[in-house]
């Protein structure tokens, strides 16, 4: 077994990973070697790994055993990002990969490695932990833009949130990047109007929340909606709808 996998126990607790909270250098199926951990969700985690042979980093999505049945999700999502291959604010799949985790086999899903950082991390790098209206703007059209394309293709992302977006600053645009993506099954008009109300609440939390709402110009408040569901779901039926209101505003 290789070094930093670790040894097969005989508790029936090993069905039911609910962690793995990786440490730099543990080394995934003798092949990768942990750098850091990206981000996590209710299907697993994702991590920074190194190619061993290679030196080339990429991004690794562990499922947790009792949340991939038979491979299901898994499997889910490796054809969904096969899909979505083209869209650019897809991560790009590469290959399937197993090891042990105390003893009890995981499923690891190697994906291209981007540059970038958290957005949850760079907007507490930001004075006041936030954003101004005009650059939380071009985020949220970055965002919509990337999403328009994923609904495009009658997909969905399914928990979008400031943990599992990697963004990096291009002048006053922003690239971005999601880390995760999430199995709700089959993609309904209910997925793709979730997508809608995470986006737009990403975008309200971009611009420091409730503290900050009330100061904020007509402009914004008319996407934010109040961040209340039906008239959000009522003005923006799909993140098309949403990226073309921003293209369109009077400012």
């Amino acid at each position: 077994m290789e070094k930093g996998e670790r040894r097969a126990m005989s508790s029936r607790e090993n069905l039911k990973v609910r962690k793995f909270n990786l440490e730099p250098g543990f080394v995934i199926a003798g092949k990768y070697e942990v750098v850091e951990k990206l981000g996590f969700g209710w299907e697993g985690e994702v991590y920074r790994v190194r190619e061993r042979t290679m030196g080339v980093d990429r991004a690794a999505k562990l499922f947790y055993p009792h949340r991939n049945d038979r491979n299901s999700a898994s499997r889910f999502y490796g054809r969904k990002l096969h899909k979505l291959r083209h869209c650019p604010i897809v991560i790009h799949y590469h290959t399937q990969e197993r090891f042990l985790y105390d003893g009890v086999p995981v499923v690891v899903l190697v994906s291209e490695f981007v540059e970038g950082e958290l957005l949850n991390k760079y907007l507490k790098r930001q004075p006041g932990k936030k954003l101004p209206p005009f650059e939380a703007l071009h985020l949220l059209y970055e965002l919509a833009q990337g999403v328009e394309y994923i609904h495009g293709l009658k997909e969905y992302h399914g928990d979008l949130h400031d943990d599992n977006i990697i963004v990096r600053r291009l002048g006053i645009s922003f690239n971005v990047k999601i880390v995760d993506m999430f199995n709700w099954g089959a993609p309904t008009k209910e997925n793709i109007q979730e997508d809608v109300l995470d986006l737009i609440r990403i975008f309200y939390d971009s611009l420091g929340g409730a503290n900050a709402y009330h100061r904020h110009p007509p402009e914004i408040k008319d996407i934010c909606c109040g961040l209340k569901k039906s008239l959000i779901r009522r003005k923006f039926r799909n993140a098309g709808q949403l990226r073309r209101h921003i293209t369109m505003m009077e400012w």
